[in-house]
């Protein structure tokens, strides 16, 4: 028996045909697949701006948001000529096309491909290479949340200003938050990976009680993770205004340091409220590319800590051996050998 379908008129007179309209995808709320395909075409302008022009990779669930998922990154088959593509070179060498939305409907068909979360690479479909985001994740560790990750974001804009930089805000749609500092396409990823270490260090040092760089979780303790490694090629975050796949429906939304000042409540930012707030306040993170900066100075930084002795830091598990990486053997273990 075929699946229920009903045909959306999109922005530009585009028409998609929608299957499974009513299959419920946040089962807590009740919103279903039409009502998240109606929400990212509401907050399309806004998305766009930020993850439009790059790579994207797709977590798709087939059925609801407590169910089974998996990350698309190669065009499917039968993807629509309006959905773009960009050839990507990944840490292992391969290359392969990725999907790159450039317009309404192609976010719009990428939610009838059950996509519920959008993880946007930092660099732009024209130079995949060379970042146009400095991205730092502050990541709550068990003992803390998203009040921890509050209190030391702007610590780490002062550090980041005192680099030449200039942070913007987003909720993670978690428990975090996510920093953002659009810089000039000038260095390949590895480089601004080593920037953000240096600043994550420098913010480490002013607050060693409550933030952390260590990659190995038994050395975190009760601090506010500063996740480097998101800073690599293909590691990746939720977008701005990505829903997330939580019951609650959130959604990774741009917030203004007044508001986090305020008391910012990240779980009032869903799919459901996101576009009111959209029309009553505009888009914080409208002009976040209008005056870019430079990563210079952070790599200063970071020579100035290799010279002091401080090296490279852990990759992730499926990254090659990199060159003057520390062996990958949690402290621990280490010992015991």
């Amino acid at each position: 028996m075929a699946s229920e379908r009903i045909t959306l008129t999109l922005p530009g007179g585009r028409e998609l045909s929608l299957s499974s309209p009513n299959r419920v995808v946040y089962p807590q709320l009740g919103v279903t697949k039409r009502e998240l395909a109606e929400y990212v075409v509401t907050v399309a302008e806004p998305f766009l701006r930020a993850n439009g022009h790059r790579p994207i990779s797709l977590e798709r669930f087939p059925d609801a948001v407590d169910g089974e998922s998996f990350f698309s990154k190669n065009p499917p088959k039968g993807t629509p000529d309006y959905v773009d593509q960009v050839m990507c070179t990944y840490n292992s060498g391969r290359r392969h096309p990725q999907v790159v939305l450039n317009e309404p409907a192609a976010i719009a068909w990428a939610v009838q491909m059950n996509t519920v979360v959008f993880h946007p690479w930092a660099s732009l479909a024209d130079n995949t290479d060379n970042p146009v985001e400095l991205r730092i994740d502050l990541d709550p560790q068990p003992g803390t949340d998203f009040s921890d990750a509050a209190a030391v974001a702007p610590v780490l804009r002062e550090v980041l200003r005192e680099a030449g930089l200039e942070p913007w805000l987003k909720t993670s749609g978690n428990r975090g938050l996510h920093v953002f500092c659009p810089i000039e396409p000038t260095h390949e990823f590895l480089d601004v990976r080593h920037a953000v270490i240096a600043a994550g260090r420098e913010l480490e040092r002013r607050m060693p009680d409550r933030v952390t760089t260590a990659w190995w979780k038994e050395e975190r303790g009760e601090r506010v993770f500063i996740d480097f490694n998101q800073a690599n090629r293909d590691r990746t975050m939720a977008g701005a205004y990505s829903p997330r796949a939580l019951p609650a429906g959130t959604v990774a939304t741009p917030i203004t340091w007044e508001e986090l000042e305020a008391g910012v409540d990240p779980t009032a930012f869903t799919v459901r409220t996101v576009p009111q707030r959209l029309d009553e306040i505009g888009d914080p993170w409208e002009h976040l590319q209008a005056s870019p900066g430079r990563v210079d100075t952070l790599l200063d930084w970071w020579q100035r800590d290799l010279d002091a002795g401080l090296g490279e830091m852990p990759f992730p598990p499926e990254f090659p051996k990199m060159p003057g990486e520390p062996p990958r053997v949690q402290p621990s273990r280490a010992k015991k050998d």
